[in-house]
């Protein structure tokens, strides 16, 4: 097949580096020879070397394509570059359409080696704008994956965009209809003229006036502010000038939704998605109504539409708010925003369907295997990531304010995604907001719902209550219990007291937890959940904690392969005494019972770490 090959710099709109190796030998066992020219290998485009400068922009190419069609995207790789060597040195993340195409795409990885080219392709549909085609902006985008990758960089050879026939076999869009001049237009033409000045001047001095009485209306309104004080209240057309100083999210009007940002979907193609909204494609129901099961693209597609039910108590506000900080915030621990709807008075939003549900559906009252310990872990340790990520690695701090186990969400692989960002809020300040209280009984952090102060130590709170119901598998607020046990965070604070932890752990993970690893995660779950913010640890203290409770899990685990104990009852329990930073005495294996001595407590301990108020980079 005969193609033209272009030098990508009029497509590029965040420019990097080129990097090549002519020298190169390369590799063709994945890819036959005359996939694409020996120098699209050999030259490459990639971020450079500051690796702090590369996390604050995508390496980013526009391409034009006309709407209405399906195109092959061909995206070539080779790693020639001598730095990454090896596996997870350089991790990636694609963005198709802004669209998640690869969270974390490794060429070595996918190539089995370096000086190998490879080519991984994707189908994407155009849709049409409105009831027409026209040209569109295709974005390709790459990002570094920092948390998975040794550099923070991304890398690309080469881009092919195939454009593939519709149903009706045609490539073309529609030619514009002419239009043909009328009889008699040349005489008419200096008159029309004449007349067009004439009512431009007219509507431009009106237009004038209009702006003037506004003017002087705003000064005569701030003049009366300033006498009688902040009772007196501006006018609507003040506080419209005040919101539109860029503090939404997206850096645009309010009013506007962010077309660019994600797909919009016409009711037509939810309906059809859903059947019409069929009941038997319901997977999930919640405060904001329905959530069904779809199929876009001729079924090729399957996505979670979330369809705002009329009666909820969440509206427009919270429609909007998940709208913005979904259309911008990108990363493997959060879920995907595919787009939304808003025609007919509907508010819908459509996301990447997550196969394995809520994490809440893994717990209790449900039919699903019990998830293993590490599992646990894994899942817990992804959402921390996410959380902190949210709170410290955006231009604004994102404040979730309704962490809990129905929102975060598990992919094929279990990977947790956190979701439902309708009460969010943004904090400029990254210090406190003062608020309305919103958010889930059971997982509120009392300090907020006392006082009104919503700061990232709000969300803390709730994630502890979450790790609690991962390692209890039991609600957090549960009124089917006896009232000592009907909130969860109380009673295991409780029972840490009274040294009866081991009874409250969920019973599928009897002789399944580390001791080692059983006493950080319990650590980390009680600083999350003190009653005051300031006790509390940061996330990224929770995110690094959460990575060495695994760590200690998987020794452990090792340890006991190698010793042969492959019965099911493998560790023993720990009884908690009052005080968490005791240590564990596991010289004492033949007991099914540790107990915990009470050495002098160090003060440098996780507990304590939290109060004084360190950068998180």
């Amino acid at each position: 097949m005969y193609r033209n090959w272009y030098n990508d710099i009029d497509n590029l709109i965040e420019a990097g580096v080129v990097p090549s190796n002519t020298s190169l030998e390369l590799d063709y066992s994945n890819i036959h020879e005359y996939t694409a020219p020996a120098n699209v290998y050999e030259t490459a485009r990639s971020m450079g070397n500051n690796r702090t400068e590369n996390l604050l922009y995508n390496l980013t190419w526009s391409l034009p394509v006309d709407s209405g069609f399906r195109y092959l995207v061909r995206l070539h790789f080779c790693e020639f570059d001598p730095a990454p060597e090896k596996t997870s040195d350089r991790r990636f993340r694609i963005f198709i359409d802004n669209k998640t195409a690869e969270p974390a795409f490794d060429v070595i990885e996918t190539a089995g080696g370096k000086d190998k080219p490879i080519y991984h392709d994707y189908m994407v549909m155009i849709g049409n704008i409105g009831d027409i085609k026209s040209e569109y902006s295709l974005f390709i985008a790459l990002h570094p994956n920092k948390e998975f990758s040794a550099y923070a960089d991304a890398l690309l050879n080469g881009i092919e965009v195939f454009k593939l026939n519709n149903s009706d076999g045609n490539l073309g869009r529609p030619n514009p209809e002419p239009k043909l001049p009328e009889k008699g237009t040349e005489k008419k033409s200096s008159k029309d003229t004449k007349r067009k000045l004439l009512i431009f001047i007219g509507v431009g001095g009106i237009g004038l006036l209009i702006v003037l009485v506004l003017v002087c209306s705003i000064i005569w309104r701030h003049r009366k502010m300033k006498q009688y004080g902040s009772h007196y209240k501006p006018s609507c057309f003040c506080c419209l000038l005040d919101r539109s100083k860029g503090k939404s999210f997206v850096g645009a009007k309010t009013s506007s939704l962010p077309d660019e940002l994600c797909r919009r979907f016409s009711l037509d193609e939810i309906k059809a998605a859903t059947s019409d909204f069929n009941q038997d494609l319901i997977i999930g129901v919640g405060g904001f109504g329905n959530v069904y099961k779809g199929f876009l693209d001729n079924g090729e597609t399957i996505v979670a539409i979330k369809r705002l039910n009329p009666e909820s108590k969440q509206g427009a506000r919270e429609f909007k708010t998940e709208i913005e900080m979904l259309s911008q915030l990108r990363h493997i621990h959060l879920v995907s925003l595919v787009g939304y709807c808003n025609d007919n008075n509907e508010m819908i939003l459509v996301y990447d369907y997550m196969i394995n549900g809520t994490l809440r559906d893994h717990l209790y009252d449900t039919t699903n295997e019990p998830l293993t310990w590490k599992q646990r872990l894994k899942i817990c340790h992804g959402a921390a990531i996410g959380l902190n990520y949210l709170h410290t690695e955006v231009k604004y701090t994102v404040i979730h304010r309704d962490v809990k186990t129905s929102n975060i969400l598990l992919d094929h692989k279990f990977t947790a995604k956190v979701a439902d960002f309708g009460l969010s809020k943004l904090d400029p300040k990254l210090d406190m907001l003062n608020t309305g209280v919103k958010g889930t009984w059971g997982y509120l952090d009392p300090e907020y719902a006392r006082g009104h102060t919503l700061t990232q130590k709000s969300d803390v709170y709730s994630f502890g209550v979450v790790l609690l119901e991962v390692l209890c598998a039991r609600k957090a607020l549960d009124k089917r219990v006896s009232m000592e046990q009907m909130n969860l965070a109380h009673w295991v604070r409780k029972c840490i007291a009274d040294g009866t932890l081991h009874q409250a752990i969920d019973p599928k993970l009897k002789g399944k937890i580390a001791p080692q690893c059983l006493k950080v995660f319990v650590e980390i779950a009680e600083s999350c959940i003190q009653e005051v913010g300031v006790k509390r640890p940061f996330m990224n203290d929770v995110m690094e904690r959460l990575g060495f409770a695994l760590e200690l899990q998987e020794a452990a685990d090792a340890e006991l392969v190698k010793s042969n104990h492959g019965d099911d009852h493998c560790y023993p329990d720990i009884i908690f005494p009052v005080n968490p930073c005791d240590d564990v005495d596991f010289e004492a294996s033949d007991s099914d019972v540790i107990a915990v001595h009470n050495p002098i407590h160090d003060s440098g301990s996780f507990l304590s770490s939290d109060v004084s108020n360190t950068s998180n980079a």
